[in-house]
């Protein structure tokens, strides 16, 4: 698979998600198998106007190749933005984020709004093309709700305008995340594109991916909710690709030494303040399906200091399995 001029042996991508993927985050997953990241979206406007905050989240991680995503609606200040987004981080390619659902995002015509506006979203892709010298990918949905499903004129004047890859939400905006991404309509996506498409949605495990790429027939396959705490999915997808069995998760003990990892890599990120506040929700996940977890997931909301973090995982692995 080729994006652009970029060569992709692993086309297992980590789907950028707002307050989750950060770098820390991004490394583990690239350290277990997913062959591209993408950072979360960071406002264009952000950017120029020079807001630190944003422009740290685009650190880029390695072990992948690795994307910087930006959105908004205008298009010279995106393309400005995509040229500071990349000389920030460094990143392999610039992707555009047209699929954000959340309301605050796409009321304001950014994200998924664009879906309403495709003349507009064209002129942004022009604009950033021009103005970069890595390829340019977007990331989209079906369509605004169900009346209006129009990705594939929409993937095709993303094309048109000098789009390297689009990577499909399988879902309506007004869908968020609720009811069954139609993997469908992917099909008649890449059936009509000569630039890869990559298929998003549902994707839940190894079984799933089959059957996704199965459906679709896309060049990659882009994992997104399925991936809180079980970063090994990317391993069971490979494992299930290739038709091969997949040996399982492994013991407690090593996804606690992981979950340890990434936390202990988004202090030197963050800082322990910050670190201990997204332990709260990774810690949680990395304890699903956990017999007999939630004494400790309690604890886990409290989390105030790296050894409040170091001292739970010592317990949690003494006492359940």
């Amino acid at each position: 698979m080729q994006i652009g001029n970029l060569e992709v042996t692993n086309p297992l991508f980590l789907a950028p998600m707002a307050g989750v993927t950060d770098w820390a985050f991004r490394t583990i997953c690239a350290q277990l198998g997913a062959g591209v990241t993408v950072t979360e979206m960071v406002s264009s406007r952000a950017l120029v106007y020079k807001d630190q905050k944003s422009a740290k989240l685009l650190r880029k991680n390695e072990g992948s190749l690795c994307g910087a995503q930006i959105f908004g609606n205008d298009p010279q200040i995106m393309a400005q933005a995509a040229q500071m987004a990349l000389e920030i981080s460094g990143c392999d390619f610039l992707d555009i984020n047209m699929g954000c659902p959340m309301p605050k995002i796409a009321n304001s015509g950014d994200g998924c709004g664009l879906m309403r506006t495709p003349e507009l979203a064209g002129k942004i892709v022009e604009a950033v093309v021009q103005a970069v010298s890595v390829p340019v990918t977007v990331k989209c949905r079906l369509g605004w709700d169900k009346g209006s499903i129009n990705v594939l004129d929409f993937t095709k004047r993303m094309e048109d305008s000098g789009a390297a890859m689009v990577a499909v939400h399988s879902r309506t905006r007004s869908m968020l995340y609720t009811g069954v991404a139609d993997w469908d309509i992917i099909r008649k996506v890449k059936e009509q594109l000569s630039i890869p498409v990559v298929a998003n949605g549902d994707i839940t495990d190894g079984a799933a991916a089959v059957r996704c790429q199965k459906r679709t027939g896309a060049d990659g396959l882009m994992i997104g909710r399925s991936v809180f705490g079980d970063p090994w999915i990317f391993q069971e997808v490979q494992a299930a690709l290739a038709g091969e069995e997949y040996a399982g998760q492994p013991c407690l003990k090593d996804r606690i030494d992981v979950a340890l990892q990434q936390f202990r890599l988004s202090e030197q990120d963050h800082g322990e303040h910050i670190a201990c506040l997204e332990a709260r929700k990774h810690f949680a996940w990395y304890l699903r399906g956990v017999a007999h977890s939630s004494y400790y997931k309690n604890q886990i909301t409290s989390l105030n200091t790296m050894e409040d973090i170091y001292r739970v995982a010592k317990d949690v692995v003494r006492d359940l399995r």
